[in-house]
């Protein structure tokens, strides 16, 4: 019977708060009243869809500032919108003459040194790649480094710089020694000096100039009292007698 009291009791207490249903996600226009999507997927990189066109070029990876440029006046003649409109605005297909576009940038009159691929060294074309092609590309001209054992093979093999920078104080791997390594030399040379100081002392030489005497060496002994004292000077011979 207590139980049951105290299970009531606890179901007296429990306030059940009425059900709040979520607020709807609010649903962003264009300036034509168009939907926008959220997420646009441009080159295997998902995009915001409230940014604009020419800044949505620059996410992707392989193209630049400059080549965003080029490629964004070209992308606003060839789908008849303006570089301010979001990416979101864009539907299947214009999104994939974009991609098109972004792949084959010299076919649209985009000069060959603002490409990153120029004379392929299978095809020996001018090319473009974006996103996960010129991750894997990049990886593959490494490997073939390796391979062939170029002296750009061995620094990748051994995780140091390419490229002929310094690496006296940056690019260093494992344990950084730096000031450490300085004060141990500076131990180790005191050590061997007084090292040498101690044999010098017990060969009887004189000890080096400026050598502290090892620990546990015996002091020199003290001079004698009377060694430390001059032998007097000798008296001068006597001149011979004059004859009268």
């Amino acid at each position: 019977m207590r139980d049951d009291k105290k299970d009531r009791a606890a179901e007296k207490a429990v306030v059940k708060k009425p059900y709040q249903q979520s607020a709807p996600q609010q649903i962003i226009r264009g300036a034509d009243g168009k939907e926008i999507r959220g997420i646009v997927r441009l080159a295997g990189k998902d995009i915001k869809g409230q940014v604009s066109l020419s800044n949505s070029l620059t996410r992707v990876k392989g193209i630049g500032v400059n080549l965003a440029k080029a490629i964004s006046s070209i992308v606003t003649k060839e789908l008849g919108v303006q570089s301010s409109t979001m990416v979101g605005e864009l539907d299947e297909k214009q999104v994939g003459r974009l991609e098109y576009v972004l792949s084959h940038p010299s076919g649209f009159g985009v000069p060959s040194f603002m490409l990153n691929r120029q004379k392929d060294i299978e095809t020996g074309e001018n090319i473009h790649l974006i996103g996960t092609d010129l991750t894997y590309r990049t990886q593959q001209d490494v490997g073939l480094q390796r391979d062939i054992y170029t002296w750009r093979g061995y620094r990748h093999a051994y995780g140091q710089k390419v490229r002929g920078q310094r690496t006296r104080t940056s690019g260093r791997t494992g344990m950084t020694v730096g000031v450490l390594r300085k004060s141990i030399m500076a131990k180790a040379g005191g050590a061997a000096a007084a090292t040498t100081g101690a044999a010098a002392q017990a060969a009887g030489a004189a000890p080096a100039p400026g050598a502290k005497p090892a620990a546990g060496a015996p002091k020199a002994a003290a001079p004698a009292a009377g060694a430390a004292k001059a032998a007097p000077a000798a008296k001068p011979a006597a001149k011979p007698a004059e004859k009268k």
